[in-house]
């Protein structure tokens, strides 16, 4: 659906962080050193597909805050990254990691928790041409977005490396809470990336139709689009392709592997 626009996409870029090279598991919020294999998959378990190798010197950063405690630790380590401004301007004030861990789950899905999403939304108001009849999306609304993507233009994607190294034990405590005991965040992370990619090229206006109070795409095929996708779509193809390109860096340091051809 299209109602109130985010910029989940790319604070996930910049608040799931990227460049990794390690794995770290959690012990009583202590960081520990595990081998560079991944460990085995008990019987009836998914195996792991894209394990983080063994954790380098630059880990060694002292303990962990607990995860109700974690907000202002990733918050000073994001705006350290991407500025302190974009950190407030964009990122959500509370509950970070979760949100951050819900919404990478559910980009790959049809919908995405509006309450639960890391971004605060975009300035100004969804536009369209046209009227309830026949409506087609506004590129005014392209322009809303280009603060924001600039500032992830600019990421040092290897920089964030050391945010998610630090802060991943985190992540993987959450997701295994969401209801994946068993589940592997990176995995997941690197199948919402995966989906993000997906995402088609189009070209010419995308017609709209509201059959309630919130408008969707007219096309079927393009509304039952992931919502990642659909995210990426109403942003632009400008936009988007900045956000891809970044996607696919990220890809690329958390499998050393390029991207599935599409």
């Amino acid at each position: 659906m299209i109602n109130k626009p985010m910029i989940v996409v790319a604070v996930v870029v910049v608040a799931a962080v990227s460049g990794v090279a390690y794995y770290l598991h959690i012990r009583s919020t202590q960081l520990q050193h595990v081998p560079a294999a991944a460990p085995a998959a008990a019987p009836g378990e998914p195996a792991i597909q894209h394990p983080l190798p063994q954790a380098g010197d630059s880990a060694a950063q002292g303990p962990l805050p607990a995860l109700g405690d974690s907000d202002p630790a990733i918050k000073d380590a994001l705006g350290e990254v991407a500025g302190s401004d974009a950190v407030m301007r964009y990122l959500a004030p509370d509950s970070i990691i979760r949100r951050i861990v819900v919404t990478v789950d559910n980009l790959p899905r049809q919908k995405v928790p509006v309450d639960k999403r890391p971004a605060l939304p975009v300035a100004g108001t969804f536009q369209v041409i046209g009227d309830e009849l026949h409506a087609t999306l506004d590129p005014k609304n392209f322009a809303r977005y280009e603060p924001m993507v600039g500032v992830i233009r600019q990421l040092d994607m290897r920089r964030l490396a050391d945010v998610y190294l630090r802060f991943y034990p985190l992540f993987q405590h959450v997701y295994q809470d969401l209801g994946y005991p068993s589940g592997y965040f990176n995995d997941r992370l690197v199948q919402a990336i995966d989906s993000l990619l997906a995402t088609p090229q189009r070209a010419g206006p995308i017609e709209l139709s509201r059959p309630n109070v919130m408008y969707t795409f007219a096309d079927p095929a393009l509304e039952a689009r992931p919502a990642g996708q659909k995210i990426l779509l109403r942003m632009g193809p400008e936009n988007a392709a900045a956000i891809k390109a970044k996607l696919v860096e990220l890809r690329a340091i958390l499998t050393a592997a390029p991207p599935p051809k599409r």
